[in-house]
């Protein structure tokens, strides 16, 4: 399979995560966009490793950026049920007081 097209899959995965944080106003929504795009970032490490013939270094720091994805969704679906708890919404414009 050619770099460029795993590029550009990378750039269209990353581009509908952009697309989905800007336009969505549900937090769930926001999260699986930033999700979309570490995913993205990931495809790309793995297709430029792939060309290096000496080392795995790109396929060692996706699995990091996995972590870090995974511990964020965590915090982030945890943060979000306590702001549902608290606002009973989960969409952002009815969302702006900072003290409770």
């Amino acid at each position: 399979m050619p770099l460029n097209f795993v590029l550009f899959l990378g750039a269209l995965l990353f581009c509908a995560g952009l697309y989905t944080v800007i336009t969505k106003k549900n937090t769930i929504m926001v999260l699986v966009g930033v999700e979309l795009m570490l995913n993205a970032a990931n495809v790309n490490l793995v297709a430029f490793s792939r060309f290096d013939a000496v080392g795995i270094q790109g396929q060692v720091f996706a699995l990091f950026v996995i972590t870090v994805a995974a511990a964020e969704a965590a915090i982030g679906l945890a943060l979000v049920v306590k702001v549902y708890q608290h606002f009973q919404t989960a969409n952002i414009d009815e969302i702006n007081e900072l003290k409770g």
